[in-house]
């Protein structure tokens, strides 16, 4: 198994900015940062958790099929939502993603994201098998 450190960048500006990567593996790991619904610059999915939710999950998966991993990998996901009482469109979402993988999850509710139209963010770990 190689410990090589290997970089997915999906594109953002602030990736450089900021000095972080959408995801990294090194060995059969993969770790995907905070990922919010935003596509080049452009929020998905205004006012719609769901949609934005459906949206991170999309990117994500993108993400770890990027560095050689499969969706089936992921072993935990953690949820931040600015409102918990929408807490079951996120769910909903995470489950027909996830029903059969079921990962080791958190939701918890956050004050705030860095951009206010930003209703839920996502991160994921994943083992390569």
């Amino acid at each position: 198994m190689s410990n090589k450190r290997e970089l997915y960048s999906s594109g953002a500006e602030w990736e450089d900015i900021a000095g972080y990567s959408r995801a990294v593996r090194v060995g059969d790991r993969i770790e995907v940062a905070g990922t919010t619904a935003m596509i080049d610059g452009q929020l998905i999915g205004e006012g719609d958790i769901y949609l934005q939710t459906k949206t991170i999950l999309q990117i994500i998966k993108n993400a770890i099929e990027g560095l050689g991993g499969d969706i089936k990998d992921v072993v935990r996901t953690k949820m931040y939502v600015t409102d918990i009482s929408q807490w079951e469109l996120v769910a909903k979402a995470h489950g027909e993603m996830f029903s059969k993988i079921k990962p080791a999850s958190t939701m918890v509710e956050v004050t705030a994201l860095i951009d206010p139209d930003l209703l839920v963010e996502i991160e994921a770990s994943v083992i390569v098998t």
